[in-house]
C-alpha cells in the first residue's frame, strides 16, 4: 500500500501560468510540476484525466464512409436500420473499424428505435442545424400505440451491462488495510490468474459496517406517526461500489490499474476483491456525428413521445460529437454501462415533459457509467442539465467547459454515492433560481437519495456571483471540493431538509485560478509521459509510524509543527505539538483506520493513514 498521500504530475506550461493564484491542494511550481496535496482529512483530489474516449487523451477517429443513404417518404426506421446492419456486417479492419454510414441532408421520419449493435460503426449526418436542405434531421414521430417513451437511437445493447458475471477461478481479495482514494496500485491474495492488459472489476461489497459508517446514507428515519412514509435509509447489499478497470502492471501480488479508485477501500468496513468479468454483449468503437434529433410532441406537459434521444448502453470507447437533441422527455444523451467515452460539442435543448422527477436530465450519467467526458456541451431548459443519476456504480465522469442555460433545478450528483464527479469550468446562464449547482446530501428526496456525490470537485465554475448558489457538503468517510468558483454563496445547507458540514471551499469569487482547467492539466501531465510520482512533503518533513509502539515521529519538526489525529469521518481525536515532544504517542483507541495530519503554522504539510 502506498502510504505517502502526495501525487505529483508534470505539465508543460506556457509563460505566465503562475501569475495568478493556486489552490493549496493543487500547485504548479516554476519548473512546471503539478503537485496534489492531501487536505486536512488526508484525502487527495484524484486524477480525472482518464475520462474520455480510450481512457482520455486519444483523438476520436474519423471513420471512412462505406455507405450513403437519402431519406425516403414515410417511416425511415427500417430504411436506416437496414443500412446500419449492412455496415455492421462488414469485416472490421485492424483498428476494429467497420466504417461510417452517411445520412445525407434531409428529414428522416422515424417511428421506431434505431440500434447500432455492432463494434466499429458510426452514424454520420451532414450537419446538426435546423435547415433540412443542408443538415440531417432524424424526426422521431409520436408513436403512442407501439413505442411511446422510446429511445430514438440505441448505441449498444439494451439487455446487458458490463461485469455482471465472473470468470470462474479469478476472484481474489484485496489485502491492503486501506486503498486510499486516488490510488492505482494495491495488493491481492493471489495475482496468478491475471496478466497485464486484463479487464477486471473491483468490487466493494455494501456491508452493514459500511452502511453504518456513512450513517445509512444520511437519510432521516421516517416519522413513525406517518404510516405512508416508508423507511428509505440505505441497507446492507443495496449499494456495492464497482470499478471497471484494466491491469497495466503486475509485480508479485501487487496490481496497478489504468485509472484510480475514486473512494477509499477500507478493509475494516468491507473486504474488497477483484475478478475477471465476462464482457460479451459489450460493444466498442461506435459513434454518432453531425446530425440533429427532433422529437415530435404536443408541447407543454405532453409525455406521449420519444423519451431518450440517444442511449449509450453496454459500450466502451464510444462517442457523440456535433449532435443536437431537442424535445426529449428525459435525456438528450443518457449513458448506462458506458465507459471511456466522449461526448463533445453536443446540445440537448428544450425537453418536453411534466417538470418533475425522472424527467428532463439533458446529459444523464446513469448506472455503471464510468470515466466518461462531456466536453463543450450546451443544455437548455431542463431540470438537471448535467447530472449523475447513477448510484455507487457510477464514477469518474467529467463535465468540461459545459454551459447550462435556464436550468429549472440543480446540476448535481443526484443519488446514492456517485464518486469522482468533476465539473470543470462549468458555466450557468439565465438563472431561474438561486441554487443551481451541488455536491450534497439529498436526504429523502426521490427514493432515499442521500449522499449523492463524494470525492467530487467543482473547479473554476461560474454560477453567477450576484445570484447563484452552490451547495457543498462533506460526506462521512469522504470529501467534496469547490475551488476557484464564482457564486453568491457556497453553503452546507442548500435546501431546508439538508444541513450538513460544508465541504472544502477555497478561492470563492477569486478569479485567476491556475491551472485554469484541472482535467486539462492532469491530462497534459499524463500525455507528457512523466507519469505520476510520489514525493516528500513540501517542507521535507518525513512522518514515521511505529505500529507496534503506536507512536508517530517527524524528522526536522520545528516549533510550529502540530500533529492532528482524526477518525475516518473527520472527527479530531487528539492533537500534539512537536515543540513539546518529538514523539506523538497514540492513546488507547478502538482498532481501525485513522488519519494523521501534519501541520506547520496551520498549513497542511503531510498526511498518513494509520491502521491501529
Amino acid at each position: 500500500m502506498k502510504k505517502l498521500l502526495i501525487l505529483t504530475f508534470y505539465v508543460v506550461c506556457a509563460a505566465g501560468v503562475f501569475s495568478q493564484w493556486q489552490s493549496e491542494l493543487v500547485k504548479q511550481n516554476a519548473g512546471g510540476v503539478l503537485t496534489c496535496y492531501a487536505d486536512a482529512d488526508g484525502y487527495i483530489i484524484p486524477d480525472f484525466s482518464h475520462a474520455g474516449y480510450m481512457g482520455g487523451g486519444i483523438a476520436i477517429p474519423d471513420f471512412p464512409v462505406v455507405k450513403t443513404i437519402n431519406p425516403i417518404s414515410g417511416d425511415n426506421t427500417a430504411h436506416i436500420q437496414n443500412a446500419i446492419d449492412e455496415v455492421g456486417k462488414r469485416q472490421k479492419d485492424a483498428n476494429g473499424f467497420r466504417g461510417a454510414l452517411l445520412l445525407n441532408a434531409g428529414k428522416y421520419d422515424v417511428k421506431g428505435t434505431l440500434n447500432v449493435k455492432y463494434d466499429g460503426v458510426v452514424i454520420r449526418g451532414a450537419g446538426n442545424g435546423e435547415d433540412n436542405t443542408q443538415n440531417t434531421i432524424i424526426y422521431a414521430l409520436k408513436n403512442e400505440t407501439d413505442m411511446p417513451q422510446r429511445d430514438v437511437i440505441l448505441m449498444g445493447n439494451n439487455t446487458r451491462v458490463w461485469g455482471s458475471s465472473q470468470v470462474s477461478g479469478t476472484k481474489t481479495n484485496i489485502t491492503d488495510a486501506l486503498v486510499p482514494v486516488a490510488s492505482r496500485t494495491f495488493n491481492v491474495e493471489n495475482a496468478s490468474p491475471y496478466s497485464a492488459g486484463d479487464h477486471i472489476i473491483i468490487y466493494h461489497p455494501c456491508t452493514q459496517a459500511w452502511i453504518d459508517a456513512v450513517d445509512k446514507g444520511g437519510v432521516p428515519y421516517p416519522d413513525p406517526s406517518d404510516p405512508a412514509n416508508p423507511d428509505e435509509r440505505w441497507i446492507k447489499d443495496q449499494l456495492p461500489i464497482v470499478y471497471n478497470r484494466y491491469i497495466t502492471k503486475i509485480e508479485g501480488n501487487s496490481i496497478t490499474i489504468d485509472a484510480p479508485v475514486f473512494y477509499t477501500l477500507n478493509k475494516s468496513l468491507s473486504q474488497s476483491y477483484i475478478y475477471k468479468a465476462k464482457w460479451d454483449g459489450t460493444y466498442a468503437q461506435l459513434g454518432i456525428e453531425n446530425l440533429r434529433i427532433e422529437i415530435e410532441n404536443s408541447g407543454g406537459e405532453d409525455e406521449s413521445h420519444a423519451w431518450q434521444a440517444i442511449r449509450f448502453k453496454s459500450v466502451e470507447n464510444a462517442w457523440a460529437r456535433n449532435c443536437t437533441m431537442k424535445g426529449f422527455g428525459q435525456s438528450g444523451i443518457i449513458t448506462e454501462a458506458c465507459t471511456r467515452s466522449t461526448f463533445e460539442f453536443c446540445s440537448a435543448i428544450d425537453p418536453v415533459a411534466i417538470v418533475t422527477g425522472e424527467r428532463m436530465y439533458n446529459f444523464n450519467t446513469y448506472i455503471y457509467s464510468q470515466l466518461n467526458l462531456f466536453k463543450n456541451c450546451y443544455a437548455r431548459n431542463g431540470r438537471h442539465h448535467y447530472i449523475s443519476n447513477g448510484t455507487s456504480s457510477t464514477s469518474g465522469n467529467v463535465f468540461l467547459r459545459c454551459t447550462s442555460d435556464a436550468v429549472n433545478s440543480v446540476n448535481e450528483g443526484h443519488r446514492q454515492w456517485t464518486q469522482g464527479m468533476l465539473y470543470d469550468n462549468h458555466k450557468e446562464l439565465n438563472l431561474k433560481r438561486d441554487f443551481v449547482l451541488g455536491l450534497y446530501n439529498r436526504v429523502a428526496m426521490g427514493t432515499g437519495h442521500g449522499w449523492a456525490a463524494v470525492h467530487s470537485v467543482l473547479w473554476n465554475c461560474d454560477v453567477d456571483g450576484s445570484t447563484g448558489k452552490i451547495g457543498l457538503q462533506k460526506p462521512p468517510t469522504a470529501q467534496n471540493y469547490a475551488i476557484g468558483c464564482t457564486a453568491k454563496s457556497i453553503t452546507g445547507n442548500p435546501v431546508s431538509a439538508s444541513n450538513f458540514t460544508r465541504g472544502y471551499v477555497e478561492g470563492l469569487n477569486n478569479s485567476g485560478l491556475q491551472p485554469e482547467s484541472l482535467y486539462e492539466a492532469q491530462l497534459a501531465a499524463r500525455l507528457n509521459n512523466t507519469g505520476t510520482t510520489t514525493g516528500n512533503s513540501k517542507e521535507n518533513l518525513q512522518v514515521l509510524y511505529d505500529s507496534i509502539n503506536r507512536t508517530v515521529s517527524v524528522t526536522n519538526a520545528g516549533a510550529n509543527t502540530t500533529g492532528v489525529l482524526s477518525d475516518m469521518s473527520g472527527k479530531t481525536v487528539m492533537k500534539h505539538s512537536f515543540s513539546d515532544s518529538k514523539i506523538f504517542s497514540i492513546p488507547a483507541l478502538p482498532c481501525g483506520a485513522y488519519v494523521f495530519h501534519l501541520l506547520n503554522k496551520k498549513q497542511l504539510i503531510n498526511s498518513k493513514i494509520l491502521i491501529l
